[in-house]
């Protein structure tokens, strides 16, 4: 749920004040979904991090200008997005050397700097469980095996569908802000999130049948 406008023009006032406290309250509130999405833009964690702290830079630049038209997050994440896209295009046009490797030695599909290191409680890059898909035992969710299962096949999904399952379905937010932010039309924000869901049931349902043959 986003902030009322009362309250968003309270945090707006104590921002423009210069008030610490109310800009590390609005880093804490966005600065994972900024990163998320910086990562589906760009090659690597590094250049996301680059991304989200020049975003940063830009919104305190930035926050005499804003005129509300949006809501502050929404706002926050356009100059994301721009930034990210720039920074994506500009890292496409640069091929590594190791792109011209032949096909065997190629690295893995995913990055796996996407995902939470080894070690980790719940090892891969989604931190929550999406188990609003369909109905299976809360011990069987939240099993390291199934969420790293998931955790690779959104990894894996096309960009635009990855994106907007980050956003809808891990970070929370509702249609109207993934919409605003990624300026996307309503109808295609359905028809990315519909596939990308579809996508990740139809790897739970597989999974979920081979755990019922092998018991």
């Amino acid at each position: 749920m986003g902030a009322t406008g009362s309250d968003e023009g309270v945090l707006l006032a104590r921002l423009r004040a210069g008030d610490e406290a109310a800009f590390r309250d609005l880093v804490s509130a966005h600065h994972r979904a900024m990163r998320r999405v910086a990562l589906s833009y760009v090659q690597t964690p590094a250049a996301a991090d680059e991304v989200v702290q020049e975003t940063w830079l830009a919104v305190i630049r930035g926050l005499s200008r804003f005129e509300g038209r949006s809501s502050l997050k929404t706002w926050i994440f356009r100059i994301l997005v721009n930034r990210a896209q720039t920074r994506g295009a500009r890292e496409r046009r640069i091929v590594p050397f190791s792109a011209l490797a032949p096909d065997g030695d190629a690295g893995p599909t995913v990055d796996p700097d996407r995902f939470l290191p080894p070690g980790h409680p719940v090892a891969g890059y989604w931190s929550l469980t999406p188990s609003r898909f369909f109905e299976l035992p809360e011990e069987r969710l939240l099993a390291t095996e199934v969420s790293a299962l998931i955790a690779e096949t959104i990894a894996g999904l096309p960009e635009r569908q990855r994106r907007v399952i980050e956003l809808r379905d891990v970070e929370g937010w509702d249609a109207e802000e993934v919409c605003a932010s990624l300026r996307l039309t309503a109808a295609n924000q359905r028809v990315l999130l519909h596939r990308a869901r579809s996508a990740v049931r139809a790897v739970l349902e597989d999974y979920s049948a081979v755990q019922v043959v092998e018991t």
